[in-house]
């Protein structure tokens, strides 16, 4: 487990708590957009070790309310003891993840280690590989959407990339979602891409930003799909 960054307060990452962020590199997608291209393709770089951060939370106990932990793709190497130890502190533990490991998930989940999960979906089912970059598995896909469905505390999110993600994208990944798990789902998060000019693939230095207002042209659609919809710009 290579901890690579540590956000010290975050207001933002973990729903209606503060929080911190612990950033574990390496991750088994290969977005050509992926907003943090240092902890997926560069050199493996650990900036802090595990008893700094454990020394940090004991701390931040009682000021800090939960911690998030992403990436990258945490559940490659995420540390089931380090997440003991943080959940003995009385945190709240909050894990995104890309849904290629559902038996990480379900085994964090039966031991009561987890209570709130990010799954980014990439696009529809058709279209997954194109975006994520790899063959990805779609059968595990798949089980950890209806894996965190029935877990009941999460957010799905998609991050929109106009040269993606059409209005016709929007519906088949709406209709492909509400048919795994047999309703709408609970929550989910339109994520506007933004132009940063450093990625995995060079050719989305070319792509625009996804706007507010073609964000909610999105939304409204979602929203067949979803209970609560909201847009990140």
């Amino acid at each position: 487990m290579i901890i690579s960054g540590l956000q010290k307060t975050t207001l933002i990452d973990y729903p209606s708590k503060i929080a911190c962020t612990i950033f574990l590199y390496g991750c088994n997608f290969r977005c050509g957009f992926c907003y943090n291209p240092d902890l997926v393709i560069h050199e493996a770089k650990e900036n802090f070790t595990e008893d700094e951060v454990l020394k940090f939370l004991e701390k931040r106990v009682g000021k800090l309310e939960g911690v998030c932990i992403t990436g990258g793709e945490p559940l490659i190497t995420v540390d089931k003891d380090f997440l003991r130890k943080i959940k003995a502190m009385g945190y709240a533990v909050k894990i995104d993840t890309n849904g290629s490991f559902p038996e990480k998930l379900l085994e964090f989940i039966d031991e009561k280690l987890i209570d709130y999960i990010a799954m980014d979906v990439k696009a529809s089912k058709e279209n997954y590989g194109k975006v994520a970059g790899v063959d990805a598995d779609m059968a595990k896909i798949e089980r950890s959407i209806k894996l965190i469905h029935d877990f009941g505390n999460y957010e799905f999110r998609t991050t929109i990339v106009p040269s993606f993600h059409d209005f016709l994208e929007m519906e088949k990944i709406g209709k492909w979602m509400n048919g795994i798990c047999g309703e709408k789902l609970q929550k989910y998060f339109l994520q506007g891409f933004k132009n940063k000019n450093d990625f995995i693939d060079e050719n989305f230095k070319k792509e625009k930003d996804a706007g507010e207002g073609y964000l909610r042209k999105l939304k409204e659609i979602a929203e067949k799909y979803f209970e609560k919809v909201e847009i990140r710009v």
